[in-house]
């Protein structure tokens, strides 16, 4: 049983910078892309980040390159977002997600096969 465990999230002010976690566990996802979305109050769930775990390929969304970073650790089959200048519009639940197989480029909440519980991240004004 595969299981995503997000932590990491809180309440921190514009401008300053969180860091999310999440650990998977019951499969290692050597030949799958990883990644994290988020879900604001009254907004569809939207794509972050996502990573390729073999080759460590990233793709981002608009609204976050140049201030998020997502990175893995294959050894303890873990993947982290490294979230910089955060901005009140960042406010969101934030969910781990991963694939079965494809890649970075191709990752879409349509096709996600495991989801987490979601960490809330809020960023006051």
């Amino acid at each position: 049983q595969v299981q995503l465990i997000e932590s990491g999230g809180g309440l921190v002010p514009t401008g300053d910078s969180l860091r999310l976690s999440c650990a998977a566990s019951g499969r290692t996802f050597t030949r799958s892309p990883m990644g994290w979305f988020r879900q604001a109050p009254g907004k569809e769930r939207e794509f972050v980040a996502a990573i390729s775990w073999m080759d460590g390929v990233t793709r981002y969304a608009d609204s976050v390159k140049g201030r998020f970073t997502i990175s893995r650790d294959n050894a303890k089959n873990t993947m982290s977002l490294e979230m910089n200048d955060l901005k009140p519009e960042d406010t969101a639940i934030y969910y781990c997600a991963a694939r079965n197989l494809g890649s970075a480029q191709g990752m879409d909440v349509a096709n996600v096969d495991y989801w987490g519980q979601g960490t809330q991240v809020t960023v006051s004004s």
